[in-house]
């Protein structure tokens, strides 16, 4: 089968080395394994990361977003059968959606949105696991609760922060607030639905203060949390919530202590890597996603498109993503 995969970590991206195109053996799924005919997929910043930090002595497949058809199912499967056509984000340590087939446990799979082509569905699944189990399952935020409170959005313009501003404003009664720095993507982030949008290139405190806002109570930081952590703590009301997901050499957790503010992790792929008992979750609430989708609540945070699936083309998407200017979602689909 046909996949782009890359042979050696840490090459630049204008390197052509970086993605190639390869020729691999098509696999055979386990007992809870569909086998997945892969039809589009969507680039994320994990893609670059793993890109750069995970040596490997044999190819490997790169993407965590897709939508394919069903073209054999495991022994033990009982959610779907061959035929469907279903989307999902897949397991960090398996083989990625930048092939022509792809193997993936029912249990992180759901029926892809009925409203949507490939191309807009395969823009969702990562970024809706990643910003469903923020907002629910770390920050606890009930549905249909919060009014009077303050959810601050970093980075609200990228993909998880586009469905994350859509679903605390469509599914929760939180002021919404988003920091996107150009005005177009100031822009996108209105229209997915925040209240308020400011400029985090500048500092956070004076603009919200601005708005009439002296304190929030909940921080989803998805960018260079780094950067504006002393903000967030000052920012924060006492007994606020930080959730973050970016990745950080070290973090002191010590200056939370005197507001009594929690800190909150979130990675999308902790239930696949670790079987948790709620692993089906996942499922769940990506069929939760295309229901919502299909009703015209939520809506697809597709970019652009950028072709079909191979080497040249993931390079030219890695770049953007790389570069901190991306815009909804990068997809490619189809294979030459």
């Amino acid at each position: 089968m046909k996949a782009v995969a890359y042979l050696q970590a840490g090459l630049p991206i204008d390197d052509p080395a970086a993605l190639v195109d390869v020729d691999l053996p098509q696999p055979v799924p386990g007992p809870r394994d569909l086998l997945v005919k892969v039809h589009a997929v969507s680039v994320n910043p994990v893609d670059t990361k793993v890109r750069h930090r995970a040596p490997v002595t044999e190819p490997r497949v790169l993407g965590w977003d897709a939508v394919g058809t069903v073209d054999a199912v495991g022994e033990a499967v009982t959610l779907f059968k061959p035929g469907e056509v279903v989307y999902y984000a897949g397991s960090i340590n398996r083989p990625g959606s930048n092939a022509q087939y792809q193997l993936v446990d029912e249990r992180i799979v759901a029926r892809k949105p009925a409203s949507l082509d490939d191309a807009q569905a395969a823009a969702l699944p990562l970024t809706a696991i990643t910003a469903w189990e923020l907002l629910f399952d770390r920050l606890r935020i009930p549905e249909g609760q919060g009014e009077g409170e303050v959810l601050l959005v970093t980075g609200a313009a990228g993909g998880v922060g586009s469905i994350l501003v859509q679903l605390a404003r469509k599914l929760t009664a939180l002021t919404v607030v988003g920091t996107a720095s150009r005005p177009e993507t100031q822009a996108w982030v209105r229209e997915l639905g925040a209240h308020h949008v400011i400029d985090h290139s500048q500092p956070l405190g004076p603009q919200l203060q601005a708005l009439g806002i002296e304190q929030v109570q909940h921080v989803a930081s998805l960018t260079h949390t780094g950067s504006y952590y002393s903000q967030f703590i000052e920012l924060l009301a006492p007994q606020g919530q930080l959730a973050l997901i970016d990745d950080l050499p070290s973090l002191d957790a010590m200056p939370l202590k005197p507001k009594s503010l929690s800190l909150h992790w979130e990675s999308m792929f902790t239930r696949s890597v670790f079987q948790t008992p709620d692993m089906q979750a996942q499922h769940d609430l990506l069929t939760r996603v295309a229901a919502l989708i299909d009703a015209g609540t939520l809506r697809t945070t597709f970019g652009e498109h950028y072709g079909t699936i191979n080497a040249a083309n993931l390079r030219r998407a890695h770049a953007l993503i790389e570069s901190g200017k991306a815009k909804g979602k990068l997809v490619l689909e189809g294979f030459d």
